[in-house]
């Protein structure tokens, strides 16, 4: 069924490709529920078929919520940028990536709930951690449906006004 899927998601990702989208993203949201083991036999070899499959038609972001513990295989994957989610510091994910590939992430949803000035230190804290090189800011996952829309734009306009 693993197999099945992998097939179908990389043929439809083929075709979005070919449509016009200049990247795409593989999510997974539940990995960081299985141990290493599992993860590498019922999740990882699967993405890796996908990256191997589509990183030369476009650039592959991949990103596994609380996977920290594949950071160092998933940099090797071939993959163009990986998503970090909140719970890998900016620094063990640069550690365990050895710095030679491009991170996403990792603001915690859940501190879109703060108050605007505290999100604005924050992010300024997560983009000095992070540094400005091989690095996109964004969220470790999704954003929550009760998050006030003027606090995901303080989120945004701390980003904008970084300096």
């Amino acid at each position: 069924m693993l197999q099945k899927i992998t097939d179908t998601t990389i043929a439809y990702l083929k075709a979005k490709v070919k449509a016009g989208v200049n990247a795409v993203q593989v999510f997974d949201s539940w990995g960081g529920m299985l141990s290493p083991t599992d993860y590498q036999e019922f999740s990882w070899k699967y993405i890796q078929q996908i990256v191997d499959a589509l990183k030369e038609e476009a650039p592959v972001i991949v990103f596994g919520k609380g996977c920290w513990f594949a950071l160092k295989e998933m940099s090797q994957s071939g993959a163009s940028a990986l998503g970090v989610d909140w719970i890998c510091s900016a620094q063990n994910a640069r550690y365990l990536t050895g710095g030679k590939i491009t991170l996403q992430g990792n603001f915690d949803p859940a501190r879109l709930l703060s108050p605007p000035s505290e999100i604005k230190k924050m992010v300024t804290q997560m983009i000095n951690e992070f540094g400005k090189d091989r690095y996109v800011v964004n969220l470790g996952h999704g954003i929550l449906p009760n998050v006030p829309v003027e606090n995901a734009k303080a989120f945004i306009d701390a980003v904008k006004e970084y300096k």
